[in-house]
């Protein structure tokens, strides 16, 4: 009887350690992923990259490290440029840059200036055929463009002047985007467009080789340019929002279900921020005017609106690609 009992506890044992192993055989290894930005680590930005680490982390299918303030890169086309060459990065990016980088140019619309201004079309935007259009696009380009609804927060220029229409900026060497679109802001408003990361501008107003920028709120706040900066304009000429983009390669590495994970965890973030991001702007605007920063809403923005008319044309968007973008955004009757 005690062999028979021995026989079965070690025929249980057998089959329990031959269970085990083949479920740890079995169970997928976590990929490894960077999320990396620019941004101040206290930006909504920043935060959001966050709390996607922290739901991706949870799932098990993924073992994500995050990047801020330039920690890995001061510089957004460096970040992608690594994530395209093979590197499991995926970084915050924008319209303009990925439409002139990555050919794509149509896509470039979503930055033109007082074109969107509204952040609460941005998950609309995701179910459009024209966006759909240049998911496809930029994939045939090697380029995963994961979502584009991260609301990032209204575009301002930051100078040392006030800023109340557009010939107040003629002279003024401003740092902006270094993109074609860029480019064509710079020429349409008269500024001199100055060509440096974005982690240097408050270095470059204390050596008085730079007058000011155009940049988001909560840029301008986690890194107090309030500090070397005087007015805070509100031309509010870009609506940012934040593209994210891996390689497209990469992404297809993966398990349908990471992926699927990987695309609804970012567009679900970007949904829950875009308020965060909106409260965040108007607090800290109390809090820049707290230290001495003039806000300054006293501008001309029909002058700025007619300013632009003539950067359409010059970027190739045509009349017709901005009514089918604001009809299939249910923004036209």
């Amino acid at each position: 009887m005690k062999k028979v009992v021995s026989c079965l506890v070690t025929a249980c044992l057998v089959f329990a350690f031959a269970f085990f192993a083949k479920s740890a055989q079995a169970a997928p290894k976590a990929t490894e992923l960077i999320l990396a930005g620019t941004e101040g680590n206290t930006t909504p930005q920043s935060q959001a990259l966050q709390e996607v680490a922290k739901r991706l982390n949870a799932s098990g299918l993924f073992k994500v490290k995050v990047f801020t303030a330039g920690s890995l890169s001061n510089d957004t086309d460096d970040l992608v440029t690594q994530a395209l060459q093979g590197a499991p990065i995926i970084v915050p990016s924008d319209p303009g840059r990925i439409a002139t980088n990555h050919k794509v140019p149509e896509f470039g619309i979503l930055m033109a200036p007082y074109v969107l201004r509204d952040y609460r079309v941005l998950d609309k935007l995701l179910t459009t055929d024209l966006y759909k259009k240049w998911e496809q696009d930029f994939e045939r380009q090697g380029v995963k463009l994961l979502t584009n609804n991260w609301y990032n927060g209204m575009r301002h220029f930051v100078t040392n002047k006030q800023v109340s229409k557009p010939s107040d900026l003629k002279g003024l060497r401003i740092r902006g985007f270094s993109t074609t679109i860029g480019l064509a802001l710079a020429k349409a408003l008269g500024y001199a467009q100055t060509s440096i990361p974005a982690t240097d501008i408050f270095s470059a107003v204390q050596q008085k080789s730079l007058d000011g920028c155009e940049i988001q709120i909560p840029f301008t706040y986690s890194n107090r340019l309030y500090e070397v900066l005087k007015y805070n304009n509100m031309t509010s000429h870009y609506m940012l929002t934040s593209s994210l983009v891996m390689s497209a390669k990469f992404f297809n590495s993966l398990t349908p279900a990471q992926q699927a994970l990987l695309v609804k965890t970012f567009r679900d973030v970007g949904t829950e921020y875009q308020v965060k991001v909106v409260a965040t702007e108007e607090q800290n605007l109390k809090d820049m005017a707290a230290r001495g920063m003039i806000i300054n809403r006293n501008v001309d923005i029909p002058a700025f609106e007619k300013a632009v008319q003539p950067y359409y044309k010059d970027m190739g968007f045509t009349p017709e690609l901005k009514n089918t973008l604001f009809r299939q955004l249910g923004l036209t009757k």
